[in-house]
């Protein structure tokens, strides 16, 4: 195993941009190489093949950070794929073969999601859904200030619903391997609580950093604790 300093290759998810990781790459400051990848949002298969291919281009170790969808992408692109060395979920998805975002957002009662989606056709076909602007605040991001919300509902970037439905194809997910650690809000109105711990505890994670009070959108209220997370993953990667 090379002992290179591994590159942090965070990957948003639904209804968020890469440039939701702004606050978290700054508070780990200029000692760590950071990619945020344009996560395409468009399939599970077609979104991890685009992030094996940002990660081909580090030429190195590799820690996956992904929120929310981002975490059905980063299981999959990690799944078999040497250069990646840890996994870190921020109130994101850890699917299992076969399980969906929906199925597993569904398995648990909490979500309050569903009653605040917009759908629209794509000429591509299907739908793709994002969140009504008006809701987004209380919804996505209840502990940002209503201004930084506002613009995040505005630079919001929609899924389609195929991505969301999409199952994991990875017979052996890559966290039945790799080390992970998680970050949950305990105020996700997005994915329940209880599916977070769930998919935490059925990992084996090493780390679990639970944090009262945090939305959806903890990369941008609370970059203190994601980066702290990801710093102990970094240091956790190599053994």
């Amino acid at each position: 195993m090379s002992d290179q300093q591994p590159t942090l290759v965070l990957v948003h998810g639904a209804f968020a941009e890469s440039a939701s990781w702004n606050a978290v790459i700054g508070r780990l400051g200029p000692g760590h190489r950071v990619i945020a990848a344009a996560n395409p949002l468009r399939s599970v298969s077609g979104d991890a093949a685009y992030l094996r291919d940002v990660i081909t281009s580090v030429r190195g170790p590799v820690v996956l950070v992904a929120h929310s969808y981002g975490g059905m992408v980063a299981t999959e692109a990690a799944t078999d794929n040497p250069a990646v060395r840890a996994l870190v979920y921020v109130n994101a998805f850890c699917p299992d073969t076969g399980e969906s975002a929906l199925a597993l957002s569904g398995r648990f009662p909490g979500s309050t999601l569903a009653d605040t989606l917009v759908t629209y056709p794509v000429s591509t076909g299907g739908n793709e859904v994002a969140i009504d602007q008006v809701a987004f605040h209380q919804q996505f991001a209840a502990d940002v200030p209503d201004d930084v919300a506002t613009l995040m509902a505005r630079t919001q970037r929609p899924v389609t619903e195929q991505a969301l439905g999409e199952g994991l194809a990875a017979a052996t997910p890559a966290w039945r391997s790799l080390p992970t650690w998680f970050v949950i809000g305990s105020e996700d109105r997005n994915i329940p609580v209880a599916a977070h711990r769930f998919m935490a505890e059925r990992a084996g994670a090493r780390g679990v950093r639970e944090v009262a009070g945090a939305s959806h959108a903890m990369a941008v209220s609370r970059p203190d604790e994601v980066a702290e997370s990801v710093r102990e993953a970094v240091a956790g990667s190599g053994s």
